[in-house]
């Protein structure tokens, strides 16, 4: 006999399975790879490309705007690049990111935009809603 408890469990597993198989392709951030991102670019796609550091509150700060930018289906197009501050120096150099908690918008291989250190939701999501 299966007890109430395992079957909620049961349940919950279930509707939590339905409802991510219905739910819109959304982007998600990648891991910064030079021959994504030059691919990504010649292909004209508009680019976020967030340099993030895991010891920064700056960064943490910025953190719930850009998960909410990723689960917006109109950023589904938009290809999201996580550069680590700490162990991405080249990619820094390319980017011309001399900062952690750097947010750069490109449309193709033109640059949009950039922001450095800003927290303020608002002027967050103003910045990356120029990749669309």
């Amino acid at each position: 006999m299966i007890s109430r408890r395992r079957l909620a469990a049961v349940v919950l597993v279930f509707a939590s399975a339905l409802l991510a198989s219905l739910s819109p392709a959304v982007a998600a951030e990648q891991n910064f790879a030079p021959q994504a991102f030059d691919a990504a670019q010649k292909a004209g796609k508009s680019i976020i490309v967030h340099v993030f550091a895991p010891w920064c509150p700056t960064c943490r700060a910025q953190e719930p705007t850009v998960r909410r930018v990723e689960a917006d289906p109109k950023f589904a197009d938009v290809v999201m690049f996580r550069v680590d501050f700490d162990s991405q120096k080249s990619a820094l150099r390319t980017l011309r990111a001399n900062r952690q908690s750097t947010l750069i918008i490109f449309k193709g291989d033109k640059e949009v935009g950039r922001s450095v250190g800003v927290t303020d939701p608002g002027a967050i999501s103003a910045l990356l809603a120029k990749a669309l």
